[in-house]
């Protein structure tokens, strides 16, 4: 029997911090993991999300008591006031963030591939 693969590592790695957890979100932190710096708006873009769907992903992934996160409000990103135009918000890890894409970057690091090669 072959181990937990990869994937699936991730995955309850980030179904442990909230069980209801999104694949949207999920979508939104691994983008946000690679591109710190983005407004929600280029988030949207690159994530093939409606602008909608990304802020309230983003949102739920925010800080507890932000006024701008919402419930679950998971800790895992700041939103800053964009300093390009002050109306929109830029997105970037908070430390438990960190630490998570960190976590989550060792599982990748560890990875076995599903299908062993054929000879």
């Amino acid at each position: 029997m072959r181990p937990r693969d990869t994937l699936l590592e991730a995955l309850l790695a980030l179904k442990a911090l909230e069980p209801r957890i999104s694949v949207n979100e999920i979508v939104a932190f691994l983008y946000t993991c690679e591109n710190e710096g983005l407004s929600v708006q280029e988030l949207a873009y690159v994530a093939r999300l409606t602008q909608s769907t990304a802020s309230r992903s983003l949102r739920s992934l925010g800080q507890p008591g932000s006024d701008w996160a919402h419930p679950p409000a998971l800790g895992l990103v700041d939103a800053f006031l964009n300093p390009n135009d002050g109306r929109s918000h830029v997105i970037h890890l908070s430390e438990r963030g960190r630490d998570l894409r960190d976590r989550l970057d060792t599982i990748i690091r560890r990875a076995v591939t599903i299908v062993a090669l054929q000879e």
